[in-house]
């Protein structure tokens, strides 16, 4: 019989073990996650007439069990346990008991880790318990060779402690002891007149697992319940801390995903970039960082308004609105000290727009510009600076080339942008980080430009004007090595140029590499096999109607490969 009865325990732990290891694991029991699913292993140890093995763990007997625990809210629990097992004693070969247990209490369990002595989500968390339940015996033996077997239930009384450790999300190692007081026991079997209300009772010593069921609400999916978050709108993928809110390692209150300078305090309007000189520049664009200029010169100073920056200014006086040269110089002094006999032609030059550019040398002669951009006007401060926060609010499904609708409105923005100045041509850039082959990110590069150009199209921006590049992962702007560095280098820039000028993206990445640059050699052929006579085979022959030429691919519908590294 005990065989057999330490076989089936062996059993049952095993059982219970295997549907422990396919329970899904969730974070700590809180008011969102309310079940828990526990296993365990007791070591039961008795106490009575034939005397008190208690703390004595050398001759323990063990029992497998499992507990539910149900959230009530912070700070207590209904728990409920089952166990089966064996109490076992003897005085001689003719006075011995077995009694085999079933055992079921309903508790409460006072948890320390209320919000008051220790946080919810501590790691160890101590507690009390106490209930009551029904406890089975079925009991075998000899008492003065007589023989007392028996079955009966008992109502018993419980009360213990413990404490739980969490060893992850979803998952705690808990220790506990309890007591446990069958009302009128009678479990050894030795004869009574009247069984005291408590004259046998036992220990029950547990280590367990406990396993956290069910979903908290988590609207963002960044790993923090809503209950929690502090930040419940943080966009997909991007690092957060314990409250849910995004990483601000300088501590500027841009975080790090959107701050184009995230070890450097800065301000929102700057995108967490410094500006040393209050000029409205940030450090990173700003070429006279240190003293307060103009956006259209790149944050330099221009004393007379020339157009000509102070540093490369030879004239600083010029009269207000002289045309001048590159030099700061009026372009009328300087022709006349040359050719004395050009300067009425010079003077008389026709400037449709008055910009002091001539016609001749104008690329925008009806809208009034400064000759350093060619007489065309320059672009606001603003704008500019609408066109680089632009790809902090371009988003793209996972692996896909398709816009999220939450970038509709920033593209829209970018549209009006390019109606408000005629002379422009929007350039539109594509880069990823590093995971994946180059081939695949050049592409993904490309068609998530080219989405962006489709719904610009669709707005009415013209076809000639807007020019798409995708230059995969060759031009990053942080690390590779870190989440937050993929998540920088994830993007779509945009960036206006003079129409006729070089492309911005070219001016400031080169030329686009092509799929034939970064696509592997191609595997060379192998000399045809020699046919069989006995088995003729047949091949259904590619069609290459259907394929598109170059610019198409650019355009083209996000590729069948999926992985989970870009955006």
């Amino acid at each position: 019989m005990m065989h057999f009865l330490s076989r089936f325990q062996l059993s049952a732990l095993l059982l219970l073990a295997a549907l422990a290891a396919k329970l899904p694991t969730a974070s700590a029991q809180t008011r969102e996650r309310r079940t828990s699913i526990g296993i365990n292993a007791s070591t039961l140890q008795y106490q009575g007439d034939f005397g008190s093995d208690y703390w004595k763990f050398n001759s323990s007997q063990y029992a497998p069990g499992v507990a539910v625990n149900l959230y009530l809210f912070r700070g207590l629990d209904l728990n409920t346990q089952f166990f089966y097992g064996q109490l076992t004693g003897q005085r001689s070969a003719a006075s011995y008991f077995n009694t085999t247990l079933l055992n079921s209490t309903l508790g409460l369990k006072f948890k320390l880790n209320n919000g008051w002595a220790l946080k919810e989500e501590a790691r160890v968390q101590p507690y009390l318990l106490a209930g009551g339940g029904w406890t089975y015996a079925s009991r075998v033996g000899l008492t003065d060779g007589n023989r007392i077997d028996e079955d009966k239930g008992y109502i018993d009384v419980m009360g213990g402690a413990g404490i739980s450790l969490r060893l992850g999300r979803g998952v705690s190692f808990f220790v506990q002891s309890s007591q446990h007081l069958p009302l009128h026991a009678n479990l050894d079997g030795v004869p009574a007149l009247n069984n005291p209300r408590w004259a046998d009772r036992f220990l029950q010593h547990t280590v367990g697992l406990t396993f956290n069921m069910g979903q908290a609400r988590d609207i963002d999916e960044d790993g923090v319940p809503d209950r929690l978050d502090q930040c419940p709108k943080t966009p997909a993928d991007i690092e957060v801390d314990a409250h849910g809110c995004p990483l601000d390692d300088d501590h500027d209150g841009v975080p790090n995903y959107q701050d184009q300078c995230p070890n450097d305090p800065g301000t929102a309007e700057m995108r967490g970039c410094p500006d040393t000189d209050k000029d409205g520049i940030d450090d990173v664009d700003d070429v006279c960082p240190d003293t307060p200029g103009k956006p259209e010169l790149h944050g330099c100073p221009d004393t007379d308004n020339d157009g000509v920056t102070d540093a490369n200014d030879n004239c600083l006086d010029t009269p207000a609105g002289a045309a001048v040269d590159a030099n700061g110089c009026s372009v009328a002094t300087a022709t006349t000290q040359a050719n004395p006999d050009s300067a009425q032609t010079t003077a008389t030059a026709t400037d449709t727009d008055g910009d002091g550019t001539p016609n001749a040398t104008d690329r925008c002669p009806n809208d009034a510009g400064p000759a350093t951009n060619h007489g065309c006007p320059e672009i606001k401060a603003r704008d500019r600076q609408r066109l680089r926060q632009a790809t902090l609010f371009i988003g793209f499904e996972r692996n896909q080339a398709t816009l999220l609708p939450s970038s509709y409105a920033t593209l829209d923005t970018i549209a009006q942008i390019l109606t408000q100045y005629p002379n422009y041509s929007l350039s539109i850039a594509g880069h990823t980080d590093s995971q994946g082959s180059a081939a695949y990110n050049l592409r993904l590069s490309q068609e998530r430009a080219a989405a962006a150009r489709r719904y610009l199209l669709s707005k009415g921006s013209a076809d000639t004007r807007v020019e798409l590049r995708g230059y995969g992962s060759s031009h990053p702007l942080a690390d590779n090595a870190t989440e937050a560095g993929r998540i920088r280098n994830r993007r779509v820039e945009f960036d206006l140029f003079l129409t006729g000028e070089l492309n911005a993206a070219q001016q400031k990445y080169g030329s686009a590499p092509t799929l034939l640059s970064v696509a592997p050699p191609a595997k060379p052929k192998l000399a045809p096999a020699k046919k069989r006579s006995a088995v003729k085979t047949s091949r259904k022959k590619t069609s290459t109607k259907s394929r598109k030429p170059a610019q198409a691919v650019r355009e083209a519908a996000v590729p069948s490969t999926k992985r989970d590294s870009n955006w």
